[in-house]
């Protein structure tokens, strides 16, 4: 006999939930509605994103796979405003109740919950095929988050962590490539449980003029910045830190345009990037300068040809 609603509810996510960050619910799971304290002199930061089978994910990926990613993917988001992980909330739909695919599911959302300090307030299931939307909640001090619109002419780019690894893993899952077994495990995880950066956050408060975070593209989400900002950008090809499958194969389309990296790009003032740089020293952040903020133009720099980007954009669900 298979579980019911609010049995499969109780035992997987109810159960197992418990308090995993620095703001503990006023009142969590268990009733119509989560009730939150919001601390004085912050702000509530919200995101939301809904993954489904066979579009953001292969159809065999691991079922803890699927929800850690799904939780990092909304992390990241609130990593690019600079909030700190607060809360979430969790809409699953299946085809079944099967108890095999809901434990592994369970494990691997709460791994993800533990790493990134956000706890599980609520949520809701239902039949359906196979997706998964979670709504996340982060805090700020006031008035320091981070948006997209603050670039400025002469503000250098940069990103965090590595570029491509995703999208060329999931190239090689495609057919598209191939990679030897140990370069397609390690690719794997970077596709599967990406590793949004937390010790971000006080650097994009402290320094960062805009932000956001790399889930379609370097290209295409750099993009809306520049949109954003009414600005150009002049990316130089040779900086950008890339896994070494793309360097030895000098293949850095997956890079610019595969997307599923979930780090940040963001933009730093001339007058702040030695300070900035003495802090992702003293904190051992991997952050590599990639452009500048230019007043109009995208380009990319490589080997003295000039490409032009302005034309170029990143995934679009309904572009594809």
């Amino acid at each position: 006999m298979s579980l019911g609603e609010f049995s499969l509810i109780q035992r997987y996510f109810t159960d197992h939930s418990r308090h995993t960050g620095p703001y503990p619910a006023k009142l969590g799971i268990g009733d119509d509605a989560a009730v939150m304290e919001i601390p004085p002199g912050m702000q509530l930061v919200q995101t939301i994103d809904t993954l489904i089978t066979g579009r953001h994910f292969p159809f065999n990926t691991k079922p803890g796979d699927i929800a850690y990613k799904s939780l990092a993917v909304n992390v990241s988001d609130l990593i690019a405003m600079a909030a700190d992980p607060a809360w979430f909330v969790l809409s699953l739909t299946l085809p079944d109740s099967d108890e095999s695919f809901l434990q592994d599911f369970s494990d691997g959302l709460f791994a993800a919950a533990e790493t990134f300090s956000i706890e599980l307030v609520g949520g809701d299931t239902c039949k359906g095929d196979l997706s998964v939307t979670i709504q996340a909640s982060g805090l700020v001090p006031r008035n320091h988050y981070i948006t997209r619109g603050g670039a400025r002419p002469g503000d250098r780019i940069f990103v965090s962590g590595s570029l491509g690894s995703a999208a060329t893993a999931l190239a090689a899952l495609q057919g598209r490539l191939t990679l030897k077994p140990q370069q397609l495990k390690e690719l794997l995880l970077a596709l599967n449980r990406p590793k949004p950066q937390l010790a971000m956050i006080p650097l994009l408060r402290q320094y960062a003029s805009s932000a956001i975070d790399i889930s379609d593209g370097l290209v295409g989400d750099l993009g809306h910045i520049l949109n954003n900002s009414g600005v150009g950008a002049r990316l130089e090809k040779s900086t950008l830190p890339v896994c070494d499958y793309i360097s030895a194969m000098d293949n850095y389309d997956l890079a610019l345009y595969g997307g599923d990296d979930y780090q940040v790009v963001f933009t730093v003032a001339p007058s702040a990037i030695g300070n900035m740089v003495k802090q992702t020293q003293a904190d051992a952040l991997a952050v590599t300068e990639i452009g500048v903020i230019t007043d109009q133009g995208y380009f990319l720099q490589d080997a003295g040809q000039t490409i032009d980007l302005s034309s170029k954009r990143g995934f679009d669900h309904f572009g594809h």
